[in-house]
């Protein structure tokens, strides 16, 4: 169980970068109704083909780190939304990678905060180039 939406963010970007699609299914949400945006892709709707999903995304085998920048979160009693840039790097690549704009949305649920949408997207043109300037909100492996 995840006592705060920090901690269901944290776990999903831990199972993440680990490839660990067991944890990763861990943050989500059981309800049919959730859905997953990876970048580029449709919208994928439903637990079997979130998993699905992560399931091909991790058996591209790259190791990836994430740096969160600029955190804007929305939390009530019942459901949280955080919007971040994801910047990524890949092991023994020396180029950075182009960040990401993710939404993250999390609902407290009887098992504790469940992610209920992750959509992310390449960021546009200005953010990349700001990409060294901002100081990192929070730093994930």
């Amino acid at each position: 169980m995840f006592a705060t939406p920090q901690d269901a963010e944290a776990a999903f970007y831990d199972a993440f970068v680990k490839r660990d699609l067991d944890a990763m299914m861990e943050v989500w949400s059981d309800d049919d109704d959730s859905y997953c945006v990876h970048p580029g892709g449709a919208r994928v709707s439903g637990v079997e083909r979130i998993r699905e999903s992560w399931r091909r995304l991790f058996a591209g085998g790259q190791d990836l780190r994430f740096s969160l920048r600029d955190q804007q979160l929305i939390h009530t009693m019942m459901l949280a939304v955080h919007s971040v840039y994801e910047h990524i790097s890949v092991a023994g690549q020396s180029r950075a990678q182009q960040p990401m704009i993710a939404t993250n949305i999390y609902q407290r649920t009887e098992r504790g905060w469940r992610m209920v949408a992750h959509h992310a997207a390449a960021a546009p043109a200005s953010v990349r180039q700001e990409a060294d300037t901002g100081p990192a909100t929070k730093t994930l492996h």
